[in-house]
């Protein structure tokens, strides 16, 4: 038992191994084994007395967050709650700037006018620049910057805590379920922003296929050129009957409902593919979570607000200038005793009748097509049937002129799932084409969620008619 004795004393020159080996040449098979087993013990507790590890306070307050935030339990009524939060924040703070934004706006046209009038200038020269060009383009900035000027921060600073990644963890299970990879639920979250960026933010799923699904599929997150139109017609038409702060949590509640029917369609339309055209076995990743971290609230909300916020409300200005322009164009230049504009919402107006909708609505969308942002907009210029934006001083001369034309809950809930289901804008279909360099996908990038759009509104009406709610 020398060799116990000379490692228990540390005295001994030689390593373990080489104690190891000199047992193994011993003639007693049992005497080997007991010095073998002793061998073992030994070196065993000089690595647990060599090698120490705590835990710092930083590791153990991330791993008691996660124990919440990740629970099978916790983690998606806690994920629900922080999207809800998120939208009444951007829902109730956007209102009171969008009011003196569009104010503003109001009042600088008056000085516009008066301009335009004295210098002589012809009144078609006033209706392009003023009635269509300028209120269209005001209109898009007040709607739009308020929201994203709270939304864009805020979701940031969630994202700069460390919390998106436990977002992924939690959702990883549900996509694999449907054939999908567990990263696309960080893809779909940069679509709330712009479905364009979040096409590009899918190079981060390493396999074809899935990262086929997400582009394929993320047309179903609504980004924030659709934000407006749904927030508005939540507020005017589901919120109706509520008042002050219980209008904005019934607004919250609605367009929460509606991000779960986007993303329920995401799971089923992605299990379909994986079932047909994109068969295979959902691959497996290993997910670093990082530590939750303090945010650097001011650079977050500055660089948010100049950056992103900037670039986005850049873009739909430079979409909704041109579309102000020939939505005016079109309204004022008559064919006989109608104009251009109305013979195609007289065309249109059969098909979106069928889905609950309208002409003037359907023919919205199809202008809308560059950017979402202005399909509002040019709705309302629709209706005026003059093709100049209408001054509305509150949402209730707003409603009105919905309402003028037939408007009911219906019609508006139809116009909100159409918003949310249909085709990809320009710019994120321009963006799939150059992330797949396939035709035929583009082409399904736009046919899929377009088919969709209209099923669902066409069985929702023809459901509501069959048994009278209407």
């Amino acid at each position: 038992m020398k060799l116990i004795s000379d490692l228990d004393k540390g005295g001994s020159t030689m390593s373990i191994q080489q104690l190891y080996e000199e047992a193994q040449q011993l003639s007693s098979a049992k005497l080997r084994d007991d010095i073998v087993h002793q061998l073992y013990e030994k070196s065993h507790r000089l690595c647990s007395e060599g090698i120490k590890y705590t835990k710092s306070k930083r590791d153990t307050r991330t791993e008691k967050l996660d124990a919440i935030f990740t629970s099978p339990i916790f983690g998606f009524p806690i994920m629900l709650t922080m999207l809800g939060v998120l939208f009444y924040l951007t829902i109730a703070g956007a209102n009171i700037p969008s009011s003196m934004l569009a104010e503003f706006f109001g009042s600088l046209e008056k000085y516009l006018t008066a301009f335009f009038g004295f210098l002589n200038t012809p009144e078609w020269v006033h209706g392009v620049l003023v009635l269509g060009l300028y209120r269209g383009t005001t209109w898009v900035i007040s709607v739009m910057l308020p929201p994203m000027a709270i939304f864009f921060p805020t979701f940031a600073l969630l994202e700069n805590y460390g919390y998106l990644p436990r977002v992924a963890f939690n959702m990883d299970r549900l996509f694999k379920r449907v054939g999908a990879h567990g990263k696309q639920s960080l893809t779909m979250a940069m679509g709330f922003g712009c479905n364009a960026a979040a096409v590009i933010s899918t190079r981060i799923i390493e396999s074809p296929r899935e990262r086929m699904l997400a582009i394929l599929t993320n047309n179903f997150v609504p980004c924030n050129g659709r934000w407006g139109t749904l927030i508005v017609l939540a507020s005017l038409f589901m919120a109706a009957n509520f008042t002050g702060g219980l209008k904005s949590l019934v607004t919250t509640g609605v367009i929460v409902g509606i991000v779960m029917f986007g993303i329920i369609v995401t799971f089923f339309v992605s299990w379909v593919l994986s079932k047909t055209a994109l068969k295979g076995i959902p691959t497996h990743y290993t997910l670093e979570l990082p530590p939750y971290r303090k945010p650097k609230i001011f650079d977050t909300v500055v660089r948010s607000s100049l950056t992103k916020s900037w670039s986005v409300l850049m873009r739909a200005v430079k979409v909704a200038a041109p579309a102000a322009i020939l939505t005016w164009v079109f309204a004022n230049i008559f064919i006989g005793d109608t104009s251009i504009l109305m013979y195609a919402v007289e065309f249109l107006d059969p098909f979106g009748k069928l889905l609950g909708l309208d002409g003037f609505i359907m023919m919205a969308f199809i202008l809308g097509l560059p950017a979402n942002e202005i399909v509002l907009p040019i709705l309302l210029m629709g209706y005026l049937s003059t093709g100049s934006l209408t001054e509305v001083d509150s949402l209730v001369d707003l409603k009105q002129i919905f309402l003028d034309h037939g408007w009911t809950w219906l019609t508006a809930l139809n116009m909100m799932l159409f918003s949310l289901l249909h085709y990809p804008c320009g710019t994120t279909l321009l963006n799939i084409y150059k992330e797949t360099k396939s035709k035929k996908w583009t082409f399904l990038a736009f046919l899929i969620p377009t088919v969709i759009a209209i099923i669902v509104p066409l069985i929702i009406t023809q459901t509501v008619r069959f048994f009278g709610w209407i």
